[in-house]
């Protein structure tokens, strides 16, 4: 579904990525791990156009994306849960919510859409008044996915989403994630938690100083005493 060959992106003079390569399969979990300034999310930000790169290209559905703006990649099927969740904190869930949704003109679909985004987050159908800034840290970031899946992605980019979060929320937020995964719906999940994300996704990129250190099977990643003395506190 997603080739993303040599890419290079620059904060100015500085390399954020170097030569960096993966692929994501169709309905697959790709984690992606590394310490902070690592690249991870200036990778998302690249797949999802809100930055240019500098060299190398990224293919979805084998058509090149570096000549198409952000709007016209979440019509394609990509939405990105940024860091920071990136609420419209003055308007309601509700309004939130359908803001997922500009690009659609299917109102039916949409309708049908937000019930089974509800159903996923059941949490938001009983805040759907409120203005988002009033939600609890958890409630934000699942208003947050909420938001990205009424765009009905067939690729959908997480960024950190269970940061700040107490555990028991974050169990609510991976809880989620799965399900959505379950639906047929890929994912490349950037998460601060390495442990939690390994355990949710088939394949691990770990990336160090913007280049791919290692990538492969997150099972026998986990195994690696190298990937776990550096991320997952130990063996």
């Amino acid at each position: 579904m997603l080739d993303v060959d040599a890419v290079h992106v620059h904060h100015g003079a500085i390399a954020a990525l170097r030569g960096v390569s993966l692929n994501v399969r169709e309905g697959e979990v790709l984690s992606i791990i590394g310490s902070n300034g690592a690249g991870k999310s200036t990778l998302l930000k690249a797949i999802a156009g809100l930055l240019p790169l500098s060299g190398g290209s990224i293919r979805y559905c084998g058509e090149a994306l570096h000549d198409q703006p952000p709007h016209l990649r979440v019509r394609r099927g990509i939405a990105l849960v940024p860091e920071g969740r990136g609420l419209f904190a003055s308007l309601s869930v509700a309004d939130n919510l359908r803001l997922g949704a500009y690009s659609r003109h299917n109102a039916a679909a949409v309708a049908s859409d937000l019930e089974q985004v509800l159903s996923l987050l059941p949490r938001l159908r009983e805040r759907l008044t409120q203005s988002a800034g009033t939600l609890s840290g958890g409630e934000q970031q699942m208003l947050a996915i909420g938001r990205a899946l009424l765009a009905r992605p067939r690729l959908l980019l997480l960024d950190e989403p269970s940061m700040g979060l107490a555990p028991r929320l974050v169990d609510d937020i991976f809880a989620s994630i799965a399900e959505i995964a379950r639906n047929g719906v890929s994912i490349v999940l950037v998460e601060q938690n390495a442990r939690r994300a390994m355990s949710l996704s088939m394949r691990t990129c770990v990336l160090a100083s913007g280049e791919v250190a290692m990538q492969g099977d997150s099972a026998q990643l986990r195994d690696d005493p190298a990937v776990a003395a550096a991320y997952l506190g130990g063996l």
